[in-house]
């Protein structure tokens, strides 16, 4: 077998899948992916939604505004179920659903919207995604409590 920075980054990989682990030490989780991290990455709820997508380094999320630690246990799929579980349609959905926003675009602001545009965008919402209102109306609601 011949070691790359590719077989490298998947044996890395491997082990952040696990709720075996909980939190690695201090100096460690600020640099590295570890599987507290990797949970959020994974997670519906609507804080974690769009966090932690570092493979190896976390140090880039933070760099970028999209780290999030994990707080709470997090709840585990799609934020919007398919029904299927066929791995082809599960692996190539959204390209099928991407394809028909494109098709049903009417303007170009609109192909533009859905090709360049955050998770979630539709016509109207002026680039700020389905996702970014969700964590917006949970932080709302955790804040009225």
């Amino acid at each position: 077998m011949e070691w790359s920075p590719w077989t490298c980054g998947l044996i890395y990989q491997f082990w952040v899948h696990t709720e075996t682990i909980g939190k690695m030490p201090r100096w460690f989780e600020f640099v590295f992916d570890t599987p507290s991290h990797h949970r959020v990455h994974h997670a519906s709820d609507a804080e974690y939604l769009d966090r932690n997508y570092g493979g190896i380094f976390i140090l880039w999320d933070r760099m970028f505004g999209t780290f999030r630690a994990e707080t709470f246990r997090p709840t585990y799929g799609l934020t919007k179920n398919i029904e299927s579980t066929s791995v082809f349609t599960l692996q190539y959905y959204e390209f099928g659903a991407l394809w028909r926003d494109l098709r049903s675009s009417r303007r170009m602001r609109d192909w533009a919207g859905y090709t360049f545009g955050p998770p979630g965008w539709r016509p109207g919402d002026r680039w700020v995604s389905k996702k970014a209102k969700m964590r917006d109306q949970a932080s709302r609601v955790a804040s009225s409590s």
